[in-house]
């Protein structure tokens, strides 16, 4: 089984920054990749960023700029650095990663609880 805890969330005013985190833990073999997701109310889930095990990131065209993902591959954690934040920016950011377990032949794809960040104007 492998959990995926976010933290870092919060209330920022416009023009803010925030970081979040996301740690995967339990039935880990290797990392493939790791992004963020967000959803706004009455919106569909849209990737943000991602980052793959090489090092190659992958931004949504609306945060690039703005957002830069990293992560520590040693602590299997993923951050994604929001600067410069817009009231659009609000919405609830899910961790993602895909997962290869022990015992599996192939990866999985996994999900955080959520975190809100809310950016006020």
């Amino acid at each position: 089984q492998v959990q995926l805890v976010e933290s870092g969330g919060g209330l920022v005013q416009a023009g803010g920054s925030l970081r979040l985190s996301c740690a995967a833990s339990g039935n880990i073999r290797s990392i493939i990749a790791m992004g963020w997701y967000r959803q706004a109310p009455g919106k569909q889930r849209e990737l943000v960023a991602s980052i793959t095990s090489d090092g190659s990131a992958n931004y949504e065209d609306s945060v690039k700029g703005r957002f830069t993902i990293s992560r520590d591959s040693a602590k299997n954690t993923v951050y994604l650095q929001m600067n410069s934040l817009k009231p659009d920016d609000t919405a609830v950011y899910y961790c993602n990663a895909d997962i290869l377990q022990y015992y599996r032949s192939r990866p999985g794809e996994h999900w955080g609880q959520g975190t809100q960040v809310t950016v006020s104007s």
